[in-house]
């Protein structure tokens, strides 16, 4: 039996590890390891002898569970494209809408899930991503299924026009898109399997830089380069992610790569993926259709393919095709040689940060050039709130090794260079054109330099914003490993 004064002290003991919890939000190893010698030397030799036991038995059944845990995965894939006659992203100078179809526009989803929580990574053949209040909605709807999402659009230029804000309301295809979204989160989430993963790197050029700085400091505007002359910088980087079920079977090949999927100009009507959806093709017939392949568009701000804006006449497809293969050959050549593995202890690390960012240019003047650039028409999927921009930037980390930044918008290629760079962990993968779309992210070397997407009006955030970004994204992988604390050494002896 335990005397009446000791059932008093082991409560005023298990009141203070409460306090302690309650203020700092963090469980003080030292503060439970104390308080727990205090209880054991208050209590009968037989009680300890058994609270021993029970304690073991705990820890035992701790790890089992921990060691049990595994990472689950499931992929999903839905049609969302729109009918004729909406208008299509990317040309200023294109005035009729889409007239049918080429190749369908798809949404891919891969619900990853590990120690409770899951995020659903959602690739869409889309100009950009959605905007605050689809976005919110899709959130909404997928609530109950997935902790957290990344919508991230491959950025072709042959798909329909998306906006912040509709005035006459959300269009029907794009409402029908998002709940064919939610519902194949849905669907995966209930087929979740465990799995295992592995990435890999290669190396493939199909585009160019498009900004050509000359030797006496202007910049050329280089948008198609059939000769392929070597330009800077530029990244043939190849990054391949693949989740496989236990067995070893494919159930996911994540390309990530950075270009425009501009190989059709403005006089292509019809819906199409442009190069990432015939990579796409490649990569899964490779491996007979068993796996479902993503393209992840990284930061190809300043980026263009060799055959960019091809006229129909002139073979737009087979340069399309061309495209797509060179870059799919690639890939699948990577992940072929890619040993996915299980971690013993997976883990699931999102965060999710709001970047308030200014206006770079003068309001009024800033609109003047937009309309003068693009059109009254033309520049309406370009209309942020001028009195509040706000960045998304999403950082994940899985099993403490493989880190992915999301940028809301179009980021130069330096940015993905750098992110590698800066990473505290090796694998490190960029997407662009994520959760979000404010304009292009110039580095401030290119801000400097000028040309399109540097300072036409396209660009519209303040310099240094991708700094910014990088830097957010840096901060939280690195708090995420445990390498930044919230309080001070002194408060941690």
């Amino acid at each position: 039996m335990i005397a009446l004064w000791d059932v008093n002290s082991i409560t005023s003991e298990m009141n203070y590890i409460h306090r302690v919890r309650s203020i700092d939000g963090q469980f003080r190893a030292g503060t439970a390891t104390y308080s727990c010698a205090v209880i054991m030397a208050r209590i009968s030799p037989r009680l300890k002898a058994i609270s021993a036991v029970v304690l073991v038995l705990l820890l035992i059944l701790s790890g089992i569970a921990a060691w049990g845990a595994s990472l689950k995965a499931a992929v999903g894939k839905v049609d969302i494209t729109p009918p004729p006659g909406i208008r299509l992203w990317g040309y200023s100078d294109r005035k009729s809408p889409a007239t049918g179809t080429l190749d369908p526009l798809y949404a891919r989803v891969l619900v990853l899930e590990a120690g409770g929580q899951s995020l659903a990574l959602i690739s869409v053949d889309l100009g950009r991503s959605f905007g605050p209040a689809s976005l919110d909605r899709l959130r909404h709807a997928a609530r109950n299924d997935v902790s957290f999402l990344i919508v991230a659009a491959t950025h072709t230029h042959s798909g329909p026009v998306l906006q912040d804000e509709y005035p006459g309301g959300t269009p029907a295809w794009e409402t029908a898109a998002l709940a064919k979204i939610a519902n194949a989160i849905a669907e995966a989430e209930k087929h979740l399997t465990n799995a295992q993963i592995g990435t890999g790197y290669g190396s493939t050029f199909i585009g160019h830089n498009r900004l050509r700085v000359n030797t006496h400091g202007t910049v050329s505007w280089f948008e198609r380069n059939l000769t392929q002359v070597p330009t800077a910088p530029v990244d043939g980087t190849v990054s391949v992610l693949r989740v496989d079920s236990a067995d070893g079977q494919p159930l996911a090949i994540l390309v990530n790569y950075a270009c425009h999927p501009v190989v059709f100009g403005s006089d292509n009507l019809q819906y199409s993926a442009d190069f990432p959806g015939v990579m796409a093709r490649t990569v899964e017939d490779a491996f007979e259709s068993k796996p479902l392949c993503f393209f992840l568009q990284g930061a190809p701000g300043d980026i263009n393919p060799y055959y960019a804006v091809t006229p129909i006449e002139q073979d737009a497809i087979g340069m399309r095709d061309w495209t797509g293969q060179m870059l799919g050959d690639e890939a699948v050549r990577i992940a072929k040689e890619v040993h996915t593995h299980a971690d013993a202890q997976p883990e699931l690390q999102f965060a999710e940060d709001s970047l308030s960012v200014r206006l770079r240019w003068d309001p009024d003047k800033w609109r003047e050039a937009m309309i003068a650039v693009f059109g009254s028409t033309g520049s309406e999927p370009f209309a942020p709130r001028l009195d509040e921009i706000r960045l998304r930037v999403t950082t994940v980390l899985i099993d403490r090794r493989i880190a992915i930044l999301s940028m809301p918008g179009e980021p130069f290629i330096e940015y993905q260079i750098t992110w590698r760079q800066r990473c505290p962990v090796a694998d490190a993968f960029l997407i662009g054109y994520a959760n979000g779309y404010n304009g292009y992210f110039p580095s401030i070397r290119s801000a400097t330099l000028g040309g399109y997407g540097a300072t036409n009006p396209a660009t519209w955030v303040e310099v240094g914003a991708g700094d910014r970004m990088l830097d957010t994204g840096v901060t939280r992988i690195n708090q995420m490993l445990g390498r930044l604390h919230e309080l001070p050494e002194d408060f941690r002896k």
